[in-house]
């Protein structure tokens, strides 16, 4: 008898504790739902189906959907529709279930280790200047610059020539400053990405007169009668 009361009373703890352990689990997932009943809901942009790193954002519209999720669960940064990384691409693989924010996209031609990759089509140049012919060594890739030529001022019979050869060069990389052949000076190798007539230019320019560079906005040439010639008068030597 001894051994039978025992059993049933294990038996009984186990059921007991087993229908405490059921009772325990229906009310927390009955709170959660009565909390997510409450919740406030917002629209976010969830990966639908598996998104790989470099993707632009145009190619995206398949992969991704609407979800509502509780305002307290939307991640920093999330995305309801993505006019807000139009032209970027994805940094990283995106994956099924997750939420799309901003963090996760750049643009296509700047890369996280800051360095640059040049677009189809152009070529590279690289021009090695005194800093104060480089924005002050002041430049970084990614950056746009104009390309300035100035040409003549020997003398008072052959005026300065300036033309801005030009506008919005991308650069690509900037390499460390140096020391110029007269050892007087400081110098940095900026290279751009150039059209090939955008290339003989500034080729030309170097071999010709000085060049220089200045850093400007996605505009452009803030001064558009620049984009012609500007001629000054000579000084004697």
């Amino acid at each position: 008898m001894t051994t039978m009361r025992r059993v049933l009373t294990v038996t009984s703890a186990l059921v007991l504790a087993a229908f405490g352990a059921f009772v325990l689990v229906s009310y927390v997932r009955g709170a959660d739902a009565r909390a997510e009943a409450g919740a406030v809901l917002v629209p976010v942009l969830v990966v639908s189906e598996e998104i790989p790193a470099g993707t632009p954002v145009d190619d995206l519209a398949g992969s991704v959907a609407t979800e509502q999720v509780p305002q307290r669960l939307v991640a920093t940064g999330a995305l309801d529709d993505l006019t807000a990384v139009a032209g970027l691409s994805t940094t990283v693989d995106l994956l099924p279930g997750e939420q799309v924010v901003t963090g996760r996209f750049a643009d296509p031609t700047v890369q996280a280790a800051g360095e640059t990759t040049v677009p189809e089509g152009l070529q590279e140049v690289s021009l090695t200047l005194e800093l104060q012919r480089a924005v002050g060594g002041d430049l970084a890739a990614g950056d746009l610059v104009g390309v300035y030529v100035s040409s003549g001022g020997l003398d008072v019979s052959t005026p300065a020539v300036t033309d801005l050869a030009v506008d919005q060069a991308l650069v690509t990389q900037v390499s460390g400053t140096g020391t110029d052949l007269s050892g007087s000076g400081t110098t940095v190798t900026v290279t751009l990405a150039l059209g090939q007539a955008d290339a003989a230019r500034v080729i030309a320019g170097q071999t010709q007169g000085d060049v220089w560079l200045t850093l400007q906005d996605s505009t452009g040439s803030a001064d558009t009668s620049l984009t012609g010639t500007t001629t000054t008068a000579g000084e004697n030597q």
